[in-house]
């Protein structure tokens, strides 16, 4: 059995984007073009219906900036978090088009994704290091 059953994992990508706002654009703009090129028309509705690998949609996934062109993408539902499984076809889905320079996959870290406030990261529950 694997050590990583239930482990929630995410994309740390890197790019030329200096904002979250711009590396959100260029995760879903290939595949909102892709989906225009199916469909005729999209609706911002269509997020979730536009499927990067089956069981995860593109409405599914945020971006969070941790570093100077370094981003984290994980699942924002956090009923359905990304398996090991699915991280790694969500990132051959992103190497594929081509829109960030490097694309690896790892376990979520806690550090990362849970900021109570600027200046105060959370490391194990209820513990906090001022920084």
């Amino acid at each position: 059995m694997s050590n990583n059953k239930g482990r929630e994992y995410c994309l740390i990508v890197e790019g030329a984007y200096f904002t979250e706002g711009e590396a959100e654009h260029a995760l879903r703009d290939p595949f909102i073009e892709d989906w225009v090129e199916q469909t005729g028309h999209f609706k911002i509705h269509n997020m979730d219906d536009i499927q990067l690998t089956p069981g995860v949609t593109l409405g599914s996934l945020g971006v969070i900036m941790v570093d100077d062109r370094v981003f984290e993408i994980a699942s924002a539902d956090p009923d359905h978090p990304l398996t090991e499984h699915k991280a790694k076809l969500v990132a051959d889905a992103l190497r594929r088009q081509d829109m960030f320079d490097e694309v690896n996959v790892q376990p979520r870290d806690e550090e990362v994704r849970v900021h109570p406030k600027d200046d105060v990261v959370r490391t194990e529950p209820g513990e906090e290091v001022e920084l």
